[in-house]
């Protein structure tokens, strides 16, 4: 019982606690549309006080029709103005309804936008190492559906100004008459809100909890319905198994809510009742007033619908004020996405890049593990690559050719050790303006469903309108074959995503990501297993090309083949973590090494 207690004690705490992150929504709500952010509250500030003013308005009319009753001959002249008072209320309160509508539903798209493109912009600060834990990208997941989904926490917001200030009004009059009337349709409905409260902190537990669920789902759906999975879909027979694996995530899915809902609509039930028996209870007692002849049939009426307007008025403050205590807790993922802090950052005082590179780069005892794992994928290691040097990373797979790579371009620190260029270490560097000074295409390119023109532009995404440089980029990987077969050139749609758009082959991908290596016109040039993709004759083509376009500039080419690395200057074999052997081609087969056996055993493929 005691832990139970403390279990819940716990939960209304979580809950107070998420009520921190009401306040920065609200920032990002009027920077989204100050305009339409203050509209809504006025708006919603008059719609509150239509109801106790149609209310009085009512009351005055039946007092008038119950003391014209006594002269039936003669009508009131005052009624028509109060019939038309009562009129322009309710048009005025439809028309600002209508209005909150309009205001309510403009604010959630500039919302929605506002937070995306914030989520967008706080994911392209964050280290590369965040989008390989699992953890963050399910905090990640979380933080994208808060884009669209608290919208229902914004409108919950704006109504409970509105029923806070219809309370204010009808609840007077109820105090006036009664304070201990008030009390009671109070007390009666804090039951039902600690109920609700309870089983919308069980749902967001809930939903929190099947984020990595949810997230599997969208996987199966997706290989179970993308063209590139089809075929081994299809040659495995695949379908069966995906689709039980889905009905069994679903399944269990379904019967965890099942439970929740049943329970909630049992419990929720019961407690509502109690908040209608104190409204009953109140105006049973106003009747009984008036058959005892203490108030008018007017005043009965004004108070009836105070009582009733004040009970449901009350419900529906403490119900929307627990959904957006609640809904506050699912923005604890937003709020703690954006608390997200790079490990990677620009100092204060950060140098610009050399302009031109005089030494190259210098690796001092760098040693490298991934976060989460102690295994050494660089080992201590010491290392130069001079200006105007072209290097070949070669070895066997998980050797750390990438990693590497990753180091060089600053999308990883080192974990011990430092790296250099020209002398300085990389850290006192402007990120930004070094990365703009290396050109590199990894092994696992991107393929972008954007026209071909935009495809290589990206590459240089400040001249993305120079077509010129463009074409000239598309020459050098040969990817301006391609565009010469396309229906509609560079303004061509690649990819299947969108109507009109033409796939390509993983050769033909290839050589646009190369285009965008070159269309950087970079001081540093490096591939990633940059024919991977490639026939032998277009294999030969790039490397040809990659010759003549690295002369005097400085390169790295990781490949496997090792037939396409005897063009570097320098051919450097990695094993695990730690440099085995470097030297030319010619010398290191003359050792007889690794370089020597990994490259006989490709040669004899050949012969």
């Amino acid at each position: 019982m005691t832990s139970h207690l403390q279990n819940q004690w716990q939960a209304w705490r979580e809950r107070f606690r998420a009520l921190k992150n009401i306040p920065p929504v609200l920032r990002l709500v009027w920077h989204s549309s100050p305009g339409l952010t203050l509209a809504g509250c006025s708006l919603r500030v008059f719609n509150a006080l239509v109801p106790v003013a149609m209310l009085w308005v009512s009351k005055m009319i039946i007092d008038v029709v119950v003391a014209g009753l006594k002269s039936p001959d003669r009508i009131p002249e005052q009624i028509w103005l109060l019939l038309g008072a009562e009129f322009l209320l309710a048009a005025a309160g439809t028309i600002s309804g209508r209005a909150i509508d309009y205001c309510d539903a403009r604010l959630a798209d500039e919302f929605s936008r506002e937070v995306s493109l914030r989520i967008m912009d706080h994911a392209a600060r964050l280290d590369l190492a965040c989008f390989e834990d699992p953890v963050f990208y399910d905090k990640l997941e979380r933080a994208r559906v808060q884009a669209t989904d608290r919208i229902a926490m914004l409108n919950g917001m704006g109504r409970l100004l509105q029923q806070a200030i219809t309370l204010t009004s009808l609840s007077a009059a109820v105090i006036s008459f009664s304070p201990p009337l008030f009390l009671l349709l109070v007390l009666c409905v804090v039951p039902a809100f600690l109920g609700e409260s309870h089983f919308a902190f069980l749902g967001y537990s809930l939903a929190y909890s099947l984020t990595p669920v949810r997230r599997e789902l969208d996987y199966l759906r997706v290989i179970g319905t993308s063209k590139e999975s089809a075929k081994e879909m299809k040659v495995f027979g695949l379908a069966p198994y995906l689709r039980e694996r889905f009905c069994i995530l679903t399944g269990d899915l379904i019967r965890r809510n099942r439970e929740l809902t049943t329970r909630r609509l049992k419990w929720g039930s019961a407690l509502a009742l109690v908040g209608s028996l104190g409204y009953y209870a109140a105006y049973a007692f106003v009747v009984y007033q008036t058959l005892k002849g203490r108030l008018s049939i007017g005043q009965l009426t004004f108070l009836a619908g105070a009582l009733a307007g004040s009970s449901s008025h009350i419900q529906m403050i403490f119900s929307t004020f627990s959904s957006i205590a609640d809904q506050s807790l699912f923005l604890t993922d937003l709020m703690h996405f954006f608390a997200v802090k790079p490990r990677i950052a620009c100092r204060a005082d950060a140098l610009p890049a050399p302009r031109p590179i005089r030494d190259g780069f210098e690796f001092r005892k760098v040693s490298f593990h991934y976060p989460g794992s102690e295994r050494l994928v660089l080992n201590n290691l010491d290392f130069r690559i001079e200006a105007g040097q072209r290097i070949a990373l070669v070895g066997e797979n998980g050797q750390g050719k990438t990693t590497f790579v990753k180091l060089l371009t600053r999308l990883y620190e080192p974990s011990a050790g430092a790296i250099l260029l020209d002398g300085v270490d990389l850290r006192e560097y402007d990120i930004a303006d070094l990365q703009r000074q290396i050109g590199v295409i990894f092994q696992d390119f991107m393929r972008y469903d954007l026209p071909a023109r935009e495809n290589i532009g990206v590459g240089r995404i400040e001249n993305l309108s120079d077509l010129r440089s463009i074409r000239e980029a598309a020459r050098k990987s040969g990817a301006d074959e391609i565009v010469a077969r396309l229906p509609h050139g560079f303004d061509q749609m690649l990819g299947r995503r969108f109507e009109g758009g033409v796939d390509l082959s993983g050769g033909e991908w290839q050589k646009f990501a190369l285009a965008r290596a070159y269309l950087r016109d970079a001081q540093v040039l490096i591939l990633d297993e940059p024919t991977a993709s490639l026939d032998a004759a277009a294999e030969y083509e790039v490397f040809r090309r990659f010759a003549e376009l690295t002369q005097g500039r400085l390169a790295i080419l990781i490949s496997h083949r090792f037939s396409t690395v005897r063009m570097c200057d320098r051919i450097v074999v990695l094993e695990k973590g730690v440099i085995r052997e470097e030297g030319t081609h010619q010398e290191l087969l003359a050792t007889g090494g690794s370089y020597a056996r990994l490259f006989q055993l490709q040669a004899a493929n050949y012969r």
